[in-house]
């Protein structure tokens, strides 16, 4: 079994994902809902734990999807 992930990594995850699904217009659509709980819950975080991550941390999970400042 691979070691735990911490905190910061679990929020950069959903982070990520959140952010992918904000940058297509698709994170209001019911796929995206279902998906993203389900992670939330998986991770044991909650929305608001990741809203903040992402406000401080967005440059960082722009450039983790190609979306960084060149």
């Amino acid at each position: 079994m691979g070691r735990q992930k911490t905190k910061a990594e679990k929020l950069f995850a959903a982070a990520v994902l959140r952010r992918s699904f904000q940058l297509r217009g698709e994170d209001g659509q019911q796929g995206f809902k279902f998906v993203y709980e389900g992670v939330l819950r998986d991770l044991g975080l909650a929305g608001d734990e990741v809203d903040e991550y992402l406000a401080a941390h967005r440059d960082e999970v722009d450039a983790a999807i190609g979306r960084g400042r060149a």
